[in-house]
């Protein structure tokens, strides 16, 4: 840290100060993967099962998306808000709650008789989520010696990179061999474990805080955060300048300049002190993280399609040919720290971004219909690579410029920036295969009736309607 960092709020961490031995940190480390494993699967989980959904309740499709996406834009808002809250209150007993409440709003989902209930039970669990995934985190960075945690933080970062593809994975399966509904049990079982072992091997930290709670700067941030994922989100759907996608992204621009104004107003006593991004490491690891989640949620978007409308997979082979990335993703995250102990942190991400881009220029240059999934699977690997180089150091970078008693907001801070990046990764590649959809099909249709024309095109893969083709009938 430079040393013309701001000053800090006058707080102290309240925790257990006994030497945790290798047992421990081991127990704990499991614990707070599986909790992250819960919230990551319950991401992508309900993907698979949206055609299902459409037609046990005559739902529309505007309904079905909003039953996927209202849970990533709550737990998005709310992610500073409550990180902050759990600094204060106790990293074990915001966790141990939000664990409880994630395992009920699972439940309620999984036996949910209509589309609305569906969506209140998927409100509670975004709730829920943002009170879990900053205290993963946090507990990680506040209970390791400053010599393993770049290890445990590595194990947290594959685990958050690689662990949607998996959830998506088994959740296919579920849908595959069991019934729609069953998608809800990998997280419920996940969020069981991890509370049990919350309660027998997680420590308790918290902040003692001089000041009041930032309440202003939590509601303008949460605000912020609506106003930006919701027209990532509906932006390609609705268009860009429909006017409810030109007022919610004023709204979240607007929101977020009064945010920084008000934070630098409150200065030691803000929510999130905006000064630090003046530190090359916390700027420079949320670029990176905003970037690699930006690529790594865009090209599920263009890769999906191609399987299954290219190569006419199933949506379980689909998900199961995107395990080479995950398993790579994972297995470098874990490699990370020792590569940025050799290189340097900053080192390490440039190749890691650098990979990123690499193997985007593999795909984009050898993808061919004959030369089917071993034309992108080269492609695919640097990829994982590169991103799993990436995560680990940009996450360490975050977390390391904020003070010991900031764990929960700098893990937050950690978290929005990679919804923002994945849902802004979704809006742009989404719409460039949308795009190029459109224009390659309205070559192809000279002398077509206008009906059947028209229904080609409203086809397009729009990052919404992407999804929807996991539960597909292959070659559809």
């Amino acid at each position: 840290m430079s040393s013309n960092q701001p000053p800090q709020a006058a707080a102290a961490p309240v925790s257990g100060e006994a030497t945790l031995d290798a047992r421990q940190l081991r127990a704990i480390l499991i614990a707070v993967s599986i909790a992250l494993m819960a919230v990551i699967a319950s991401v992508s989980g309900l993907n698979v099962a949206q055609t299902h959904m459409a037609v046990e309740w005559g739902a529309s499709q505007t309904t079905v998306l909003w039953i996927i996406n209202i849970y990533t834009l709550v737990l998005a808002a709310l992610l500073l808000p409550l990180g902050a809250v759990g600094d204060r209150l106790g990293r074990k007993p915001m966790l141990i709650t939000g664990l409880i409440i994630f395992g009920v709003a699972g439940i309620v989902a999984g036996l949910a008789p209509s589309a609305a209930v569906m969506i209140g039970a998927r409100v509670a669990a975004g709730v829920s989520a943002a009170m879990i995934m900053p205290i993963t985190l946090a507990v990680i960075t506040s209970t390791f010696p400053q010599e393993e945690r770049g290890k445990a933080i590595g194990v947290w970062t594959g685990v958050g990179g690689a662990g949607g593809i998996l959830g998506m994975f088994l959740s296919a399966f579920l849908v595959d061999v069991a019934d729609w509904r069953w998608v809800f049990l990998l997280p419920v079982v996940l969020a069981v474990v991890a509370l049990a072992m919350t309660l027998k091997s997680v420590p308790d930290s918290r902040e003692r805080s001089t000041h009041s709670f930032d309440t202003i700067g939590a509601l303008v941030s949460a605000i912020a955060v609506i106003g930006l994922i919701f027209v990532l989100q509906e932006g390609p759907e609705r268009g860009w300048t429909d006017p409810v996608c030109l007022i919610s992204l004023a709204v979240g621009v607007a929101a977020a300049i009064v945010f920084v104004a008000w934070e630098l107003h409150r200065r030691d006593a803000s929510l999130l002190d905006v000064r630090l991004f003046r530190e090359r490491g916390l700027a420079g690891g949320s670029i990176t993280l905003l970037v690699v989640f930006g690529v790594q949620a865009g090209i599920a978007v263009v890769l999906f399609p191609f399987f299954q409308a290219v190569l006419g997979w199933s949506g379980l082979l689909s998900t199961v040919a995107m395990m080479p990335m995950a398993i790579m993703m994972m297995m470098t995250s874990g490699l990370a720290p020792k590569v940025a102990a050799k290189i340097g942190a900053r080192s390490t991400m440039t190749v890691g971004i650098a990979l990123s881009t690499l193997g985007l220029a593999l795909m984009a240059l050898f993808v061919s219909v004959d030369g089917g999934y071993l034309s992108i699977l080269a492609g695919m690997l640097a990829m994982g690579i590169g991103m799993g180089l990436s995560m680990t150091p940009s996450t360490e970078a975050i977390t390391s410029s904020l003070p010991h008693a900031k764990q929960d907001v700098a893990s937050a801070l950690n978290d929005v920036t990679r919804e923002l990046g994945t849902a802004l990764g979704v809006a742009m590649l989404g719409a460039l295969l949308a795009n190029g959809y459109r224009g390659a099909i309205d070559n192809k249709l000279g002398g077509i009736p206008q009906g059947a024309a028209d229904t080609a095109r409203e086809a397009s893969p729009t990052p919404s309607r992407w999804p929807r083709a996991l539960a597909a009938t292959p070659g559809t």
